[in-house]
């Protein structure tokens, strides 16, 4: 071994796997059911079994998996119950952010989020799955943002992978496009009851969408 190489520490490479890992569910390739098994994963990703099982420690943590029996772990079927939960606690503070986001963000901030909006319409127009995910999920990070409470993205940050799990399954992509858009302008204007009303029917609406695309019935 040369002496300059370097040797990945085993907190990063537990990142890189739970990262990787998080992304498959989010983007279907490990569906609900499918079992998660140590040592065909550290094969997989070339690594000792230690990392592969804190990563998927984690992922109990974070919602995406669970213990099926105590030696068997699958990634979680989602259930009407998760989603309404989920999306009640969207309402609750997402809609807070909204209406700070209105009162306090800057003439950059509200150039960025019209810059991502512009991005998703192009993924939009393309059909791009996995990139309007991403930019969406950005999207509503940097309203939070522009909210300026730590507290507000501090809650919110254990359940953001489940989030973006939850809204992958959402396609209804043109019609999100639309709310994401009068999202932005009713921040824009400055009014934060505008942006709150706003937030709150996207979210209502988005938790419509969800269920349909989940479970085929409304919510």
């Amino acid at each position: 071994m040369s002496s300059t190489t370097k040797i990945e520490p085993l907190g990063a490479i537990r990142e890189r796997v739970l990262a990787s890992l998080r992304q498959e569910i989010i983007a279907g390739g490990l569906r609900p059911g499918d079992r998660l098994v140590e040592r065909e994963l550290a094969e997989r990703f070339g690594v000792s079994r230690v990392p592969v099982r804190e990563a998927i420690r984690a992922l109990v943590a974070e919602g995406f998996v669970h213990f099926e029996t105590p030696r068997r772990i699958v990634v979680r079927r989602l259930t009407p119950q998760d989603v309404k939960e989920l999306f009640e606690l969207r309402e609750a503070l997402e809609v807070y952010a909204a209406g700070l986001a209105a009162a306090r963000a800057t003439p950059d901030d509200l150039a960025e989020v019209e810059r991502l909006i512009d991005e998703a319409a192009t993924a939009t127009e393309a059909g791009d799955a996995e990139t309007i995910t991403d930019i969406n999920s950005r999207l509503h990070d940097r309203i939070v943002a522009m909210a300026g409470n730590t507290l507000l993205i501090e809650a919110l940050e254990p359940v953001a992978g489940r989030l973006r799990w939850m809204t992958r399954r959402n396609e209804e992509w043109p019609q999100l496009l639309i709310e994401h858009r009068e999202l932005y302008e009713a921040i824009a204007s400055g009014d934060p009851e505008r942006a709150r009303a706003h937030a709150l029917a996207h979210v209502r609406t988005n938790y419509e969408s969800t269920v349909r695309q989940l479970f085929g019935e409304a919510g």
